[in-house]
């Protein structure tokens, strides 16, 4: 992450929820510097993390792990919520 200018002191990661993707929801991953009053602050190992309000009811529950598996490298979403997943494990439905 401090490859794309990422700073733990002063930046979040904003994990979110948006339409789009073959199950019709999709995880949004971004950073930001802003918070807005409804976000929801969590912080691990150093990181903090943001979500909205909306998104935060659909990944109530959810991990999020750093993957460098024989599928490639990237986030993997662990969504207790979602009733189905699309194969590349990017989008969801509930």
């Amino acid at each position: 992450m401090t490859d794309d200018g990422f700073d733990a002191t002063s930046d979040y990661v904003r994990v979110g929820v948006k339409s789009g993707g073959c199950s019709g929801l999709s995880y949004d991953l971004t950073f930001d510097r802003n918070t807005a009053a409804e976000d929801k602050i969590f912080e691990d190992n150093g990181v903090k993390i943001i979500v909205d309000k909306k998104s935060f009811l659909y990944l109530v529950g959810t991990t999020l792990e750093y993957s460098g598996g024989l599928n490639g490298k990237g986030f993997v979403f662990n969504n207790p919520n979602a009733q189905r997943t699309c194969g590349c494990g990017e989008s969801f439905s509930l």
